[in-house]
């Protein structure tokens, strides 16, 4: 049964239903509406002025929006919101409010009156109110009042003024620390007071976001945000204030004996706020012996009485920091938690008892039953607070570089024909691309943007993109959304055709959209901030901001937080954490109990958690304690991209603060609610492959002297879709991952369209729903490619007939059921987000004149535009099972850009674009471990540091890529950047002696040189790194270092030597002497030991490659392949990803310790963490005490008596089970035991096959590969065919296999039988 709802937006209601038959009429006198409303208002009683959240951070427990739904129970007309010094929590409490508020009946028929007289349409009376209707259910009353005041006015902001009154009032406050004047300066002896600040209207709420701005600034915060008397003065108009708690100026001075100095500051205040000061009292039934005697009783009648005499009138408050009574614990964790203590700490700090929660009525009725009027002055203090947030509004900042006259929107129209005309050519008003003309399009799209007030931000966007451009900093071809948009791409804001790419303008923006559209963009990671300082320089710093973001508790965080405050120890938390899945949105009350199959959180259940929380007390302690603080706010940060823009200073739309870790100014919302109050938000993304390319093209260009334009890439060249067929993805976008590059392998693209189906359709929902193997069989004409009906197969045509993007969802439904673009939109948000209801339910108005439902509109619209029922059923049916999975196309294409650029670029210049990648990734020892790997695999070598030929950062040679000065430990970038500069002006170094008389001492010290010669920096000059330690070495009085700083030092004071006059004088006697190169080595091992200290990685060699069939023999699988996913065959056929490596089971690992820390249990045992690494990765091994007893002297290996140093390398095979987790991979070790490395089995078997010649068959080779092929190893095969005569001829085929398996010799004597043999040997 369809049913018809009003959809409540900002201030206002759209009436789903938007034609009414009744016409308006007359009403002969005015009701008595107002007056019964104003009635009901003086039956309200008490409210909470002193209420804190969660937005305390880790000091409230109260989450906001269970605060309001408290205060709603208990019939509370209003609430206040007064977090500590800052306004964090205001956008989501004032939405809490309207989810109530907008859901009244009066309040819905109010917004319904409010459009009908806006947009002329008929009003229809409703039912007549039942005698006994409550007052938010009198909706004919509503009306009465809403039509009486039109036909006295005909102004619509009067009815506008009628709004019925809230069920729940925000008031927006805050808790001030306020400091004496004297106190501003840091470093000073801060005492700071509380303080409650609420702002009546809007004038009130500007001032208190313009206070709280400047308390939290970088001059005035230090350790809290803190406000000044000064401040108070300045921005006092529109503000209640409070006493505030016994941490406040007035109580304080009481509780010192100071009774005068108490009243003094009552009397400032009261100078300040005039009659919107208030004294505040509170009883918690406490006291403390820092309070001078007093209790919370006696100092509320203390300060009753100082009201009595002053002429200040009293408000009761609780100091709320938590929901109910036995919340006292939850707030109590949150606290250790903020602190760094443990709950059974017996000097941290602590709220005592459990008396802050949010009492009802009629117990704070009860407490203060003594002095009621300071209960009924909280509603005089509510009366007078009448401000919510305005969500209606945009608040564009103009535009700066108009010509004088010129309005923005003919400047946007200028940028955007020139645009057209730099695109398609001069005739760009006659071109058609894909049946749409150039210029009916562009006039479309520019005749919203103009009407919906949005020219200025296009232009916004454009200069900056712009000027970053002509800087040379890297900017994406387009992300999300706004590619879809003709002006973008004129503009240059975007780089691909959105007519060419069948993309759709109102994807991105829509004529029934109200809320501004995103436009993100992707610059160079690396230069990203200069994009934003060039904005804060045109806009003023004022009005530009970064963004906050809040952190909150997630459930292994809950747990492992929980855990360490309740004082258990660390692994208990992790045991239990462990249990937990990966998902970032596991919640623990779905890992606790199972939720029924196909619901939330379904996925998420643990047998293993709710075994433990059922029968260990420690556990469900742990567990409870971690449900009551999931979710809670823990901290707060920078966004990532996210930068505001505002017309006029930022903080008078939103508050700001400084980042206590970066100091810059970031905005007290975070970036959704920023954006949804009508502020320019603008995310700058910074993106690593952009930084990539520009490093790749800079390399191309050192190299070969070629500039690259990336914007003219072509997508047709072979060598990109080769590349890609060859799975050699390995810095490629996007495309790398094990998984993608097994897909990407099998898909065999040849063409660019292929590549943005990938990247739409390579998600979990797509890939577990059999799509992308749907896909890959159709394109490659595996399975039959069918229409749902001929009209609309350009439509699917791309896509092989499935639906792999949203705009294909939106084309059908205009196509097929006649939706406007517009419509068509909702339909992919619906579909998107599955929102079934308001699909199958929701009776809604359509363009075309019906009112019916999203599917019945569907459905009879394909009706009426002459195609099958059936047909539309079945394309509904599929759109409800498949389309939630569709992707944006416009990112797709974008992205995919990037994925043929990035693929063109390492097709043609392998090394240059390899060298780009693992720049990037300086510093990250793991990410520079997988790329040496993966060029190493790919045939690129790579060669260790060269005083001669490294750069700062890895070079591009013929010969490899070169590691570079940056990535040696103990030199870094700017001692690089001196060495190339001094090679530039004085050509190559000859050897070590030259570089440090050439180099400046400060540069060349000594640490820096043993790191050079420890990384082989120095090898090409035909010395040992041995021989040149010695060279340097500081015990030795010879040594160079000291005798070039000397020298170097002697210059610059004016002393020279007769070296340094006739050093180059030929036959003058006074040549420097340069012993020549002895050829003594450090051992191998040592070697490498110091090579990896100082590079982290082995470059020149690895100490595991002589052992490498050993090593082989002595694992299931290499160290990497942990990380790697492989394809695996569902049930219905879908193919899905998964780890290579399993869990839980019994698993073979081998390689070299490199790394053995020692840890105690709870018990005092000892175990160990080892590091295990093989050539191409490492992972931790995890032993507990009895394993490590017996694997103690094994993991000690050989050592030095004297130094207590391992003198030998140690290799050992592992048995264990691997657990993964968000932690990292781990393996918990069953058995350990040594690796023998001898020339008997570390030298490779051999399989001999002895066949008879008649057995050489075509059919029977192609079975020996396959059998070959199954299990690959590093053991040799040799084939002898004996002929009749009894000749052998023996040939060794380059294949590898295991012969260590017994099933592959079992298939061998299957196939050779009784006429021949297979063995090892």
């Amino acid at each position: 049964m369809a049913h018809r709802t009003y959809v409540c937006i900002g201030s206002y209601c759209l009436a789903n239903r938007l034609h009414y038959t009744k016409k308006l009429r007359t009403l002969g006198t005015r009701t008595n509406f107002e007056a019964q409303r104003e009635e009901r208002r003086k039956k309200m009683a008490f409210v909470h002025l002193h209420n804190h959240s969660d937005f305390s951070i880790l000091d409230g427990a109260s989450r906001v929006p269970d605060m309001v739904s408290k205060a709603v129970e208990f019939g509370m007309p209003a609430l206040a919101l007064t977090d500590h010094g800052y306004l964090f929590g205001i956008p989501d409490f004032d939405l809490a409010c309207r989810k109530y508020n907008e859901a009244l009946k009066d309040f819905g028929q109010w917004c319904h009156d409010v459009e009908c007289f806006e947009k002329g349409w008929d009003l229809e009376e409703p039912p007549a109110d039942a005698p006994d209707a409550q007052e938010h259910d009198r909706v004919h009353a509503q009306w009465a009042s809403d039509v009486q005041i039109w036909n006295q006015t005909h102004n619509i902001e009067a009815v506008k003024a009628n709004k019925p009154s809230p069920l729940i009032k925000p008031i927006f406050g805050c808790e001030a620390y306020f400091i004496l004047d004297d106190c501003i300066e840091k470093g000073t002896k801060q005492v700071r007071y509380h303080l409650i600040l609420l702002a009546k209207n809007e004038t009130g709420y500007v001032n208190l976001m313009k206070m709280m701005s400047e308390a939290g600034s970088k001059e005035m915060f230090y350790y809290k945000p803190r406000t000044t008397l000064e401040m108070l003065k300045r921005y006092h108009e529109g503000i209640i204030c409070t006493s505030a708690c016994v941490s406040g100026i007035i109580p304080r001075m009481l509780f010192e004996g100071r009774p005068e100095e108490a009243e003094r500051w009552a009397k400032i205040y009261q100078d300040i706020f005039g009659e919107d000061f208030y004294l505040e009292i509170q009883d918690h039934g406490l006291s403390d012996p820092s309070w001078g005697g007093y209790t919370d009783r006696t100092l509320a009648e203390r300060i009753v009485k100082m009201g009595h005499d002053l002429g200040i009138k009293v408000v009761a408050t609780n100091d709320n920091h938590y929901l109910t009574k036995e919340d006292a614990s939850v707030q109590d964790i949150a606290s250790c938690i903020g602190s760094g203590t443990r709950v059974d700490d017996e000097n941290r700090k602590r709220m005592t008892g459990s008396e802050f929660y949010l009492k009802s009525e009629q117990e704070m009725r009860q407490i203060f039953s003594w002095c009621p009027e300071a209960i009924e002055n909280t509603i005089e203090v509510a009366n007078k607070c009448n401000y919510e947030l305005d969500w209606t509004h945009m608040y564009l900042p103009k535009f700066p570089d108009l010509a004088e006259g010129e309005t923005s929107e003919e400047r946007f129209r200028k940028e955007c024909e020139l645009g057209l005309a730099r695109r398609y050519g001069d005739d760009w008003q006659n071109v058609v691309i894909n049946e749409i003309n150039v210029k009916d399009r562009f006039e479309y799209e520019y005749d919203i943007i103009c009407k919906k007030g949005f020219a200025d931000y296009f232009l916004i966007v454009q200069e900056y993109v712009r000027w970053a451009k002509e800087n040379g900093i890297g900017v994406g071809p387009g992300r999300g959304s706004a590619a879809g948009a003709i002006v973008a791409y004129a503009m240059d804001i975007t780089s691909f055709d959105p007519l060419e790419n069948g993309l759709m303008f109102e994807r991105f923006l829509s004529p029934q959209r109200s809320e501004m559209p995103d436009i993100d963009m992707d610059f160079d990671d690396e230069r990203r901030l200069e994009v934003v300082e060039h904005v804060r320089q045109i806009y003023g710093s004022e009005r530009v901001s970064h963004v906050i973001t809040y952190s909150t508790i997630k459930a292994k965080q809950a747990i492992n937080d929980a855990c360490r405050v309740l004082g258990y120890p660390v692994y208990m938390g992790q045991r239990l954490s462990k249990m937990i899945p990966g998902d970032p949105n596991a919640h623990l009350k779905f890992v606790l109990h199972k939720a029924q199959e196909g619901q939330k959180g379904a996925d998420q259940y643990s047998a293993d958690f709710e075994e433990a929380y059922e029968n260990d007390p420690d556990a469900r302690r742990i567990i409870d304690a971690a449900l009551s603080i999931e979710g809670l706010h823990r901290g707060e940060g920078v966004h990532a991209c996210a930068v505001l823009i505002a017309p006029t200073p930022v903080n008078d739309h939103v508050p700001t603060k400084v980042d206590t870790k970066g100091g810059v100014e970031i905005t007290q919302y975070e970036g959704h609610s920023v954006a949804d109050m009508g502020l320019l938000k603008m995310d700058f993304l910074g993106l690593r492959t952009l930084t990539v390319i520009s490093r790749a093209i800079k390399n191309v260009k050192d190299s070969y002297g070629i500039d690259i334009d990336v914007d003219s890439i072509p997508f047709t060249d072979p060598e990109i879709y080769r590349l890609l067929r060859e799975g050699r993805t390995a810095g490629v976008f996007q495309v790398e991952s094990a998984g993608m590059t097994a897909t990407i392998k099998g898909m065999r693209p040849t063409e660019y369209k292929h590549i943005v189906a990938l990247i739409a359709l390579y998600r979990p929902g797509p890939l577990n729903a059999g799509m992308v193997t749907s896909y890959i069989n159709r394109m490659n004409g595996r399975e039959e490619v069918k229409d749902y009906d001929p009209r609309l197969h350009d439509i699917l045509e791309e896509t092989y007939g499935t639906m792999v993007y949203q705009e294909q969802v939106m084309q059908i439904s205009m196509k097929m059921s006649g939706f406007t673009a517009g419509e068509s939109d909702k339909v992919r948000k619906a579909v998107a987000k599955k929102k079934i209801k308001l699909m199958q339910e929701v009776v809604q108005h359509w363009d075309d004149g019906t009112d019916e439902t999203m599917e019945a509109h569907w459905k009879n619209g394909a009706v009426r535009n002459g195609f099958d029922r059936s047909v539309a059923e079945s394309i509904w049916d599929d759109v409800l099972e498949f389309a939630s999975y569709a992707f944006n196309k416009s990112h797709s294409a974008g992205y995919a850009i990037l994925v043929m650029q990035t693929a063109w670029i390492k097709a043609h210049y392998p090394h240059e674009f390899m060298a780009a990648v693992l720049t990037s990734y300086m510093g990250k020892t793991d990410k520079i471990v997988h790329y040496v790997s993966a060029c190493r695999h790919e045939g690129i070598k790579i060669l260790p540091p060269d005083i001669n030929e490294s750069g700062k950062d890895f070079t591009a040679t013929k010969e490899g890529i070169r590691f570079g000065f940056a990535g040696i430990r103990g030199v870094g970038a700017g001692v690089g950047e001196a060495i190339m500069l001094e090679r530039q002006n004085g050509g190559p170094f000859a050897n070590i002696h030259d570089f440090v008389d050439r180099m400046d001492a400060s540069q060349a010290k000594r640490n820096v040189v043993e790191a050079l010669i420890k990384a082989g920096a120095f090898d090409s000059t035909g010395y040992t790194r041995m021989q040149m330690m010695s060279f340097v070495d500081k015990n030795n009085p010879q040594n160079i270092i000291d005798a070039a700083t000397k020298r170097q030092k002697d210059k610059a004071v004016g002393q020279f030597s007769m070296f340094d006059m006739f050093a180059e004088v030929e036959g003058s006697g006074f040549s420097d002497i340069v012993p020549e190169p002895d050829g003594v080595e450090w051992d191998r091992r040592f070697k490498l030991t110091k090579e990896y200290e100082v590079l982290g990685i082995y470059v020149s060699d690895h100490p595991l490659r002589p052992y490498e069939y050993a090593l082989a023999k002595s694992r299931d699988y290499a160290l990497a392949e942990i990380e790697e996913n492989v394809e695996v065959q569902l049930p219905n056929g879908a193919m899905s990803q998964q780890f290579k490596v399993p869990e839980g089971k019994s698993i073979r690992f081998a390689g070299m310790v490199t790394n053995v820390i020692k840890r105690t249990t709870k018990n005092g045992d000892p175990m160990a963490i080892v590091t295990l690494e093989d050539m191409e990765g490492s992972v931790t091994i995890v032993m507990f005490p009895k394993l490590y007893k017996k694997a103690a002297r094994l993991l000690a290996g050989d050592v030095d008596p004297e130094t207590g140093e391992s003198q030998s390398d140690i290799f050992i095979s592992v048995l264990g089970k691997l657990e993964r987790s968000d932690r990292g991979d781990q393996v918990i070790a069953q058995e350990v035991s040594p690796i023998e490395l001898n020339s008997a089995n570390n030298t490779p078997k051999t399989l001999v096959i002895h066949m008879p010649a008649s057995q050489l068959e075509r059919q029977v080779i192609e079975t020996l590969g396959q059998i070959f092929s199954r299990y690959p190893g590093m053991d040799c095969i040799e084939i002898r065919v004996e002929t009749d005569r009894g000749d052998v001829m023996r040939m060794e085929i380059p294949t590898r296999i295991d012969g260590r398996s017994m099933v592959l010799l079992t298939e061998l004597k299957d196939l050779i039988g009784q006429s021949g043999y297979a063995q090892i040997v």
